[in-house]
């Protein structure tokens, strides 16, 4: 027996495991190697026969809407690696970011053939990605790697890490569903294990949910917070509060992120977090407050750590948005039952933000119910809305009438091809996806 401890003590040991990988790679050896994912389709990123663990998935995506005609020829364009849709060149294409697809995809997860899903939630916040706005961050179990000029852009592309080990005993499926109006290009990587022996009985499936409440019901958001008032009001039951995560079964939380849009321009963090295991009727886990929880104190720092940390600060970000994350890895919170871990939305609830979390954790999955979520309109998060401006009328000479007529002209030819070459590679996805799990087939028969 090896005598050796530590967190990666596996790595002194010699593993009876074969390895695979699912990704985006362009199958006739090009440089395609992104999949563009259809507007208002599902694409199977993974499907491979277990017994298994998938232990690392990697990411990076771009949403961008055709405005205008570039001046690069549609076909080409699409040719070459897809480095406009990321940075554009000025004055080359006319592309917009669409600012919420984040929460318009999502990305689901189903175990060993079951009806529906252990894991569903919108892809952004999924990887940490609070109400569609990236930010830098370094976590044990999930990262978010932004180029300093997309920082403070809403839906801007960055690379994103998840090492939860995900064990599966038959099967195991990854999909993504794009609920947008618009296609986005996606690569991915997602590496796993498969072993000859089944997994041990006691083997717990992960599990992933989203939740949001907007606005949250507060009963006094017009009352200070901290004041003598709302501090005088108790809360002993939990009553109202946020819900993170309720589940029925057997199993352990293993953390949060948490996403909050405050109003009121105080202090949104005053609440606890009130943690009921098994059904118990008063919170045997209490907290101080939900800055607290985070593992911060007189408020919220920008910092991030293995465990917990602040991803986007409320100060950085001028329209109020927080996002701050807890793992519990060394320390999970076991349940035999259930479990419901919530938080107060300001003390005793008093608050009216809007709170949005993607609850993490590990149970039996016979004892599990389907992963369920808001409809895609429920998702959108809530920005500034500017005032409309309008264009000043101005003398137009018949020079430039004539090119804005070529504009027009020129729009309706390339509108056309660029569509066509969207249609090709979403076709290529698609092709790309049955051949991934066609290999993923081939090489679990050769390793029985």
């Amino acid at each position: 027996m090896n005598q050796i401890t530590g967190m990666m003590k596996d790595l002194t040991v010699a593993g009876k495991a074969r390895n695979g990988r699912f990704s985006s790679w362009d199958h006739s050896g090009r440089n395609q190697d992104y999949w563009e994912i259809p507007a208002g389709e599902s694409i199977t990123l993974c499907e491979v026969e277990g017994p298994g663990c998938i232990t690392h998935i990697w990411m990076t995506s771009s949403c961008r809407r055709v405005k205008k005609p570039s001046i690069l020829d549609p076909v080409q364009q699409a040719q070459a690696a897809p480095v406009m849709e990321i940075h554009p060149a000025l004055g080359v294409i006319w592309d917009d970011y669409d600012p919420f697809y984040y929460r318009k995809a999502l990305i689901k997860m189903t175990w060993d053939g079951q009806e529906g899903p252990g894991v569903l939630a919108p892809l952004g916040d999924f990887f940490c990605i609070g109400n569609c706005y990236p930010g830098n961050f370094t976590s044990l179990p999930i990262n978010v790697s932004l180029k300093p000029e997309e920082a403070g852009k809403y839906g801007a592309p960055c690379s994103v890490s998840c090492f939860f080990p995900m064990p599966f005993q038959k099967k195991a499926k990854i999909e993504i569903v794009n609920e947008n109006d618009v296609p986005f290009i996606l690569y991915f990587y997602i590496d796993y294990e498969m072993y000859k022996e089944p997994l041990s009985e006691d083997t717990l499936y992960f599990h992933s949910s989203w939740r949001r409440e907007n606005p949250c019901g507060g009963w006094g958001p017009h009352l200070q917070v901290n004041s003598p008032e709302v501090n005088g009001v108790p809360n002993l039951k939990g009553e109202n509060n946020y819900v993170v995560l309720e589940t029925k079964g057997k199993g352990h939380f293993v953390g949060c992120n948490l996403s909050v849009r405050h109003f009121q321009g105080s202090w949104w963090g005053e609440g606890n977090d009130m943690i009921f295991i098994d059904g118990e009727e008063y919170p045997s886990i209490n907290g101080t407050g939900t800055e607290d929880y985070f593992n911060h104190a007189w408020g919220m720092q920008r910092n991030h750590y293995p465990f917990f940390g602040t991803i986007v600060h409320e100060g950085d970000n001028t329209e109020g948005l927080h996002v701050a994350y807890r793992f519990h890895i060394t320390d999970p919170i076991r349940f035999e039952k259930s479990i419901r871990v919530t938080i107060e939305h300001g003390h005793a609830n008093h608050l009216c933000d809007d709170w949005s979390s993607t609850a993490y954790w590990y149970q039996t999955l016979e004892d599990s119910d389907p992963v369920t979520i808001q409809p895609v309109e429920e998702r959108i998060p809530v920005t500034a809305v500017l005032p409309e401006r309008k264009d000043p009328e101005v003398l137009v000479t018949p020079e430039m009438k004539q090119a804005m007529e070529c504009y027009e002209k020129r729009w309706e030819e390339y509108k056309p091809q660029r569509e066509a070459q969207f249609r090709l590679k979403e076709e290529k996805t698609r092709k790309d996806s049955k051949e991934n799990v066609e290999y993923a087939e081939k090489l679990r028969k050769e390793y029985r």
